[in-house]
Formats: structure tokens, C-alpha cells, sequence
């Protein structure tokens, strides 16, 4: 229906989980069914966006649909069609909360509605029949929380296979680990064009986390509380984060061992090394394009991948996270919970399934203790006082966190690793291309970190 992909090209531009923002349609084209026929109904879709450049995407959009206006949904509003020559009103469906008790009571009866099939996890209640409210500033996925009981994600872009939050999940569940939120169920759609594909994931659930912290808002509490303190030490603030660290760190280390467990191992060989330094390098020709100022940290940035292409460090690859860090990370009155094991969502599903070292998580973390000691530093960079606090901060709680995860797993993560140090350049060459996009009065963090890094300081 050319009046319904016409909303979709004017609506998904603007909406933050679609990733091809600034980029030239050539195509757009859906197909859809009904989820609900109930008030209002609920309809799902898949939009097929064709660009100028020949690469495709499809994304999940689900849509309620009202015989009227409704003013309470007005920022949700996607657009009216006419139908029997009257209009219908078309709104995000997640942000309809009528609309969404659906998912669940699907769940709950293991249903299947035209390609889509609803697998219940079968180990713990499911709370049918409540409304789901909107988790508010996600970029790449959707979530709705459902009381104090549970958590749907929506993966909004749609690739062929077990998406690995899901997977990683269902394999932990064995291990009872207290440091994961036990998987409810997940759901699958069919590929219309293919019956040969594998069905894609379109959603998991969780148990929900009531009373949580995430730690990017506690580590940056702890950082302004030292910034207040002219004359005290990181170790000397009310709101020292170490002990923090040093805990998440264990966390961390606990994760990996069960996953370790359960999932597929295998020791790194010669090749391995090789192909690492060669896409980091590959990686960074790409990114000094888009950030030109990384052309003069280039010929350091490419030792320290050499070095990787010439160590023979023992490392057992193993599935990871693959994008750790402390926004990743809640904090209950129990201890902490690792979320999110789809990986970097931009990067291919299958390149995320890929065995790697546990020390890719653990450079993500040490990148994120130096954003959140230094975020701060972007309104005031010629403060030395305050860059100083800031290193001390950082410093403080990266030790603490290699503590940790030494502590538990009886490997020190953060010796003198060339492995690890070529995974924290890496990150940070991605995060400048992030920051020259989105947040170019950022980019001086990443860049300063690579100053460091590549010093060895």
C-alpha cells in the first residue's frame, strides 16, 4: 500500500532507532499483518528500505490503529490513512500502551500469528495482561516494562538468526548466574522471501530489575562529588566508586567464566592474531577519513596492532559481550547485573557471534571509567586541576576493576597486555568516529585517550 510506505518514509527518518539516518532512499516497500484485532488494533510490519548506494535494511514497526484521534497519543502519531472513505489513525504501537499487553499474552499461550512465533522461556511467570510503559532514550531497540515483573526488548532492525541476547541468555540460564536477569521467552518471525532463512528475533523478555542503578549514573555521581572536593583524593570522597568497581569486575569475570562454560570455546591460533591487527587497521584507514586529526596518532596506533599481529599471548577465544560498558551495567541492592548481550548492534549478526577474547569486554569497560571521569572536562578544557582529578579518577578505578576480575578468575586482565592496549585504541578510534558525528565537542575524550595510549603513559 503506497499511502503506508509513504508514512513510513516520512515518519522513520525522525525516530532514533533507525540507523539510516542522512542516507538517500532509493526504495521503501512493507508487509504486514495483524497481531490484534482487538481496540485498538495491532498491526506489524516489516520495512524494507532500499538505499541509493544498493545496501537494504529491514526494520520492525508495529502500529496501533484508532478509528479517531487520539490526543493523549499525539507524540506518537505516525500518520492517517484512508479506508472506506474514512481515516484511520496510525500510531507507534510501543508507545500505545493499549496496545501492548499483546505481546505477552502471546507469549504466555506460545502462540504463532502468520510468520511470527512466540517462544515462553517455561521457568518462571510471565505477567500476562499488564500494559507495557515505554523505556525512554534508547537508540537502537525499543523496550516496554511491564510492571515490576518483566522487560520486553524489541530489536527494531531485523536480521536472519538467534539474536545473541537471546542466545547467550537461554545458554546462561544452566548456570543460575546471579549476575544475569533470567530470559522469560523470545520471539521470531519467518522470512517471507526465503522459507530456507533462518527466522529473525523480533523480541526477548526478561526479568525485570526493580530498584536499579545503571553505572554510567553512578560512576558520574561519584566523579562530581570529586570535583567538589578541591582538596581530597579520590580515595579520600564520600562517593569513592573503587570499591564499586572492583566488584563489577568480579561481576564481569563471573560472566565469562560461565560463558565459557557453556558456549563454544577454541585457543587462538597464529591466523587469529593476524586477522585482528588487519581489521583494527582496516578500521582505522576507515576512520581518518571521517576524523581527519586521527591521521597523527596513525603510525603509533598501527604499532600497537602490530604488536597484536606479532604476540603469541595465550588467549582461549570464547563467546563475549561485545559492547561492555558502565551504561551496560545496573547496580542492585545485591550486587551487579550485565545486560545486553547483543553486541555493537551496527556490526553484522554474524560478526557479533564470533569468538573472541574476554579482554574485548574488558577494554570497553576501561574506555568507559575514562569517559565518565572525563565527560566532564568538555566544558572546561584547560581546567589542569580538574584533568588532573580526572586521571586520578580514571586511574583509580580501572586498577580497582582489573582487581576485581583478577580476584575472581585468577587471570590478571590488565598486565601488559599488547592485546588489550590495540582493543582500547581500537574502541577509541570507533568512538571518535561516534563523537565526530554525533558529538563533535566530545571528540577531544577519545582523542586525549589515544595521546595516552599510544605514550604509554
Amino acid at each position: 500500500m503506497k499511502a503506508l510506505t509513504d508514512l513510513f518514509r516520512d515518519w522513520m527518518p525522525h525516530q532514533r532507532w533507525f540507523g539510516g539516518k542522512g542516507r538517500e532512499w532509493a526504495e521503501v516497500s512493507e508487509n504486514g499483518f495483524f497481531l490484534d484485532r482487538g481496540n485498538p488494533v495491532l498491526s506489524v510490519h516489516r520495512v524494507r528500505v532500499t538505499y541509493a548506494d544498493g545496501a537494504r535494511e529491514t526494520y520492525l514497526v508495529p502500529l496501533s490503529w484508532r478509528d479517531h484521534p487520539a490526543e493523549e497519543l499525539e507524540s506518537a502519531f505516525v500518520g492517517a490513512i484512508a479506508n472506506d472513505g474514512k481515516e484511520t489513525y496510525a500510531y507507534d504501537a510501543m508507545r500505545d500502551r493499549d496496545a501492548t499487553p499483546s505481546w505477552l499474552i502471546h507469549l504466555v499461550n506460545a502462540s504463532t500469528v502468520g510468520p511470527m512465533h512466540f517462544h515462553p522461556a517455561g521457568v518462571a511467570y510471565i505477567p500476562e495482561g499488564l500494559p507495557g510503559d515505554i523505556v525512554s532514550g534508547e537508540q537502537s531497540n525499543t523496550s516496554l516494562i511491564y510492571g515490576q515483573e518483566a522487560i520486553l526488548k524489541l530489536f527494531r532492525r531485523l536480521e536472519p538468526g538467534l539474536n545473541p541476547d537471546v542466545e547467550v541468555h537461554a545458554a546462561l540460564r544452566s548456570t543460575e548466574n546471579e549476575h544475569i536477569a533470567p530470559l522469560l521467552g523470545h520471539i521470531e518471525i519467518d522470512e517471507d522471501d526465503d522459507p530456507s532463512t533462518p527466522p529473525a528475533t523480533v523480541a526477548m523478555l526478561q526479568t525485570f530489575v526493580p530498584n536499579a542503578s545503571d553505572g554510567w549514573r553512578l560512576a558520574t555521581a561519584s566523579v562530581r562529588d570529586l570535583y567538589a572536593e578541591g582538596d581530597l583524593h579520590a580515595d579520600e570522597v564520600g562517593g569513592d566508586f573503587a570499591g564499586e568497581s572492583e566488584r563489577l569486575g568480579a561481576a564481569t569475570a563471573s560472566v565469562h567464566a560461565d560463558m565459557a562454560a557453556v558456549l563454544p570455546t577454541e585457543p587462538a591460533d597464529d591466523e587469529w592474531y593476524g586477522a585482528v591487527a588487519a581489521q583494527m587497521n582496516d578500521r582505522l584507514t576507515a576512520a581518518i577519513e571521517v576524523v581527519p586529526q586521527l591521521a597523527e596518532h596513525a603510525e603509533r596506533i598501527r604499532a600497537l596492532y602490530s604488536a597484536v599481529a606479532e604476540s603469541r599471548e595465550p588467549v582461549v577465544r570464547q563467546r563475549v559481550h561485545g559492547d561492555l560498558h558502565l551504561g551496560q551495567v545496573l547496580r542492585t541492592a545485591t550486587g551487579w547485573i550485565v545486560l545486553d548481550f547483543e553486541g555493537e548492534p551496527a556490526r553484522p549478526l554474524a560478526s557479533r557471534r564470533e569468538l573472541d577474547s574476554p579482554l574485548r569486554d574488558v577494554a570497553g569497560m576501561l574506555r568507559s571509567f575514562d569517559y565518565a571521569a572525563r565527560h566532564m572536562l568538555v566544558e572546561q578544557p584547560d581546567d589542569t586541576q580538574r584533568a588532573y582529578r580526572a586521571q586520578e579518577w580514571a586511574a583509580r578505578n580501572r586498577a580497582a576493576y582489573c582487581t576485581g576480575y583478577s580476584t575472581a578468575s585468577g587471570l590478571d586482565p590488565c598486565g601488559e597486555s599488547p592485546l588489550l592496549r590495540a582493543f582500547e585504541a581500537d574502541k577509541c578510534v570507533y568512538e571518535c568516529v561516534y563523537e565526530a558525528r554525533n558529538r563533535p565537542h566530545w571528540l577531544m575524550i577519545p582523542l586525549n585517550s589515544l595521546s595516552r595510549l599510544t605514550s604509554h603513559e
